[in-house]
């Protein structure tokens, strides 16, 4: 995990990884899938520097109101 990182998110990848070990799902990747996991979650929530998803801008009310004729 990232420096920087709150101890939420790194219970949630240390959880994520025992979660694939046991599994046997992407094995010898554990560390690296659930990393990418969190910290696609921690973009989506706002938590870094730069956010991988961008967020969308609220229209005004005088956009959304019909124009009457």
């Amino acid at each position: 995990m990232p420096r920087g990182a709150s101890p939420k998110r790194e219970r949630e990848y240390k959880k994520i990884e025992k979660k694939f070990e046991k599994e046997g799902r992407y094995k010898g990747r554990e560390e690296e899938v659930a990393a990418r996991i969190v910290n696609k979650q921690r973009a989506k929530a706002g938590e870094t520097k730069k956010s991988g998803s961008p967020k969308k801008k609220k229209s005004s009310k005088s956009k959304r109101r019909k124009r009457k004729s």
